[in-house]
């Protein structure tokens, strides 16, 4: 791994944020069980932009759902600041692919108000405060008072990263929040979500399928295999922009990491091939 980290229990200078040690995850079909990751370790660390990559079917959301607390390993744990993970909490926001993930009615700020005020981590006074704060920094604060229909994807997009940063949360949940949006939206929430780390150097756990993407948008990528997914490499990738993204550098890192998630599988289909 490029990135040396302890191995998992292993007592470390600055302790993980979030810790997935040994982690084999498993859901269940109409027909079958389906193992989705075997025994993943890797470590986040305070202000990472730590990145789940891999092809589809390899478990990267099944992990950071794991993490958010809706799925229980088998095997392994999934710990955050050193208590092991069992239920969803206020300290892990989720921020989904899906546009619909708002609720439809409610406006803007209640939307962001909803969970501060649920959960009772927030007086009224101070949730207020927070969902106006976080609300600006997405640059939607004039769209306070619209209904989530009257939004764009991306718009809708600013104020679920809005709803999950007013909270307060140890770590932000991300999985593929931007694979829905055109080029332009896509390349624009790229750019806000740096400028906005940039600002608060907050921790994320990002799931992406996009190369590109998360040699931008991360610090550390793990790279994970096909079905069932396993780490392959944990990179770092901070060097790289949406400024260098053509230098010699950043093109040779792309590809380093397309031979990682596509060998194996040439290889699988070139056995069966010569079987044939």
């Amino acid at each position: 791994m490029d990135g040396a980290q302890g191995k998992c229990g292993e007592v470390e200078d600055i302790p993980p944020l979030l810790n997935v040690c040994g982690t084999t995850l498993q859901y269940k079909t109409k027909k079958q069980i389906v193992t989705a990751t075997y025994q993943v370790d890797f470590k986040v660390f305070p202000a990472d932009r730590f990145i789940l990559l891999g092809p589809s079917g390899c478990g990267k959301s099944t992990l950071l759902k794991a993490v958010g607390g809706f799925l229980s390993p088998v095997s392994g744990r999934i710990e955050v600041n050193g208590a092991v993970v069992e239920r969803p909490g206020p300290d892990r926001m989720m921020v989904f692919q899906e546009f619909d993930q708002l609720l439809p009615w409610k406006t803007v700020i209640e939307n962001i108000l909803f969970p501060m005020i649920t959960s009772h981590k927030y007086s009224p006074v101070e949730a207020l405060e927070r969902a106006e704060l976080f609300l600006n920094k997405v640059n939607l604060l004039k769209f306070r008072d619209a209904y989530p229909h009257t939004l764009s994807g991306g718009m809708k997009q600013r104020v679920a990263i809005a709803r999950g940063m007013a909270m307060g949360p140890a770590i932000l949940l991300m999985d593929e929040p931007f694979a829905a949006l055109d080029a332009l939206t896509r390349l624009k929430m790229q750019q806000e979500l740096l400028q906005l780390w940039d600002e608060l150097h907050f921790t994320v756990l990002f799931v992406t399928h996009s190369i590109q993407e998360a040699i931008i948008l991360g610090t550390r990528i793990l790279v994970l295999s096909p079905h069932p997914g396993q780490v392959r490499a944990e990179i770092n990738a901070h060097d790289f922009s949406h400024e260098n993204q053509t230098s010699d550098g950043f093109k040779e890192l792309q590809q380093r990491i397309h031979d990682m998630l596509f060998a194996e599988e040439a290889s699988q289909v070139e056995v069966e091939a010569n079987g044939k």
